[in-house]
């Protein structure tokens, strides 16, 4: 597994504070105590401090600005008002996502999401007609529990996945989606807190 330094990433942030994105709030009690539980099996393994809270990444924008874009991967609030009108056009409707197993990317652990409808392409395709994603890989869609803080070997995280409590193993949890969030997190601060900005709600969900 490929460890995370606590550290400033000065090479990456560029000086830039906050790094936008749309993402799903995770609100439920019940799932949040879940993921918790989860997350302190693992807690030999997991980077400390993370006081981000569990969300589905959606699209990743980039580096806020009011100002024209000086990077690649800078977003400016023009565009975000175009991303947001394009939504609001289409008016998707609320949806349910379902939570899955525990499994590992290289440098963190997860949950799976699973989208039988596959609306969370949908969305991010719409996103995707006013910028790029930044740093766009496969679209995986996960809560991530946390980043790994030393170089473990794979089969240490698999048998330790192998070891979760059968209530961890068989819980069955649905996410009621009725609004999509765009907010941003301070660059400077790893794992930080997610700071909201604005809600979309869907379909005939109340607006603000």
């Amino acid at each position: 597994m490929v460890p995370t330094p606590l550290r400033d990433y000065p090479e990456w942030h560029l000086g830039r504070q906050n790094y936008a994105l749309w993402y799903l709030e995770i609100n439920d009690q019940k799932l949040v105590d879940y993921l918790d539980g989860l997350r302190a099996h693992f807690s030999d393994f997991l980077l400390e401090p993370n006081s981000r809270q569990y969300h589905v990444t959606l699209f990743i924008c980039g580096f806020l600005t009011d100002e024209s874009k000086a990077y690649k991967d800078d977003f400016s609030f023009s565009e975000f008002e175009q991303q947001r009108e394009i939504l609001r056009k289409k008016n998707f409707a609320s949806f349910e996502l379902k939570i899955g197993s525990v499994d590992s990317f290289s440098s963190a652990l997860f949950v799976e999401i699973q989208d039988a409808r596959n609306i969370l392409s949908l969305i991010r395709q719409k996103l995707g007609t006013v910028s790029n994603e930044i740093a766009a890989l496969d679209y995986c869609p996960h809560i991530t529990l946390g980043l790994y803080r030393e170089n473990y070997n794979s089969d240490l995280i698999l048998q330790k996945i192998s070891e979760l409590p059968v209530q961890y193993k068989h819980a069955e949890f649905e996410l009621k989606i009725e609004h999509l969030t765009f907010g941003y997190y301070q660059a400077q601060t790893l794992q930080g807190k997610l700071y909201s900005y604005q809600h979309l709600f869907l379909g005939d969900s109340c607006c603000n």
